[in-house]
């Protein structure tokens, strides 16, 4: 196996639609890297957010291995796989999932407090993470209080608040306008570039894409690369 922190190795994985089977991966292989950031394209409905959920351990595939860290993961026992997660692997979903009774800052302290760091400790990172996703002066307030952009930036911060190995993203700047989803994506990338943080993007957004140190295009059950995807991205 490679020195990669995520490989991805014959992923398949199907689904019953009425009588019809839908072959969803067929065969999908992988690898990201400490410290790159990959971009996953492809057209709706591809699996993107299927192909996130079977890296992140939360979604087992029909056939094919995952590898974290260089140990095969597909078929350890749920304890360890959950450990995994929270240990390892940060999530940013498409929709924040933020807990709406805590504020900006105790949603990025808790999963901090859960692994063991001690709340001081916790209160500072977190806010040092949402003082570099422009969130400074929003660390007390509720999601209810917030706009839409700032709660998918504080589910930004919280997704490395344990300092992942593995950030796997699902369109996290989807729902920010422009400028702040070009500030929101600079510090993301910074952060993962200077803490070795291997990351997965899945984006619709090709400028962003372009940032990024690879594309790869889930089309047809397979993972491609090469030098024309955008052009054969824009052309599905």
């Amino acid at each position: 196996m490679s020195d990669a922190v995520l490989s991805l190795r014959g992923i398949t994985r199907t689904y019953l639609q009425g009588e019809e089977t839908l072959h969803i991966f067929a065969g999908a292989d992988l690898d990201v890297f400490a410290g790159e950031i990959v971009a996953l394209v492809g057209p709706s409905g591809a699996g993107k957010s299927s192909l996130l959920h079977i890296a992140g351990l939360l979604e087992a595939p029909d056939a094919g291995d995952v590898w974290i860290s260089g140990h095969e993961a597909v078929h350890l026992s749920d304890a360890r796989r959950t450990a995994i997660r929270r240990g390892e692997i940060g999530f940013v979903y498409q929709f924040h999932n933020l807990l709406a009774e805590f504020s900006a800052l105790e949603n990025v302290v808790l999963p901090q407090m859960i692994a063991g760091v001690p709340r001081r400790r916790a209160e500072a990172f977190a806010l040092e993470l949402l003082t570099r996703m422009g969130l400074a002066n929003r660390a007390t307030h509720r999601p209810a209080e917030l706009s839409g952009g700032e709660q998918q930036r504080v589910a930004i911060a919280r997704a490395l608040a344990n300092r992942p190995r593995i950030l796997l993203a699902d369109e996290p700047t989807g729902n920010l306008d422009p400028k702040t989803a070009r500030m929101v994506f600079g510090e993301l990338l910074d952060i993962c570039r200077n803490q070795g943080v291997a990351a997965l993007i899945a984006t619709h957004n090709l400028d962003l894409a372009s940032h990024m140190d690879r594309i790869v295009l889930l089309h047809e059950g397979r993972l491609h690369e090469g030098a024309d995807l955008a052009a054969a991205f824009q052309s599905l």
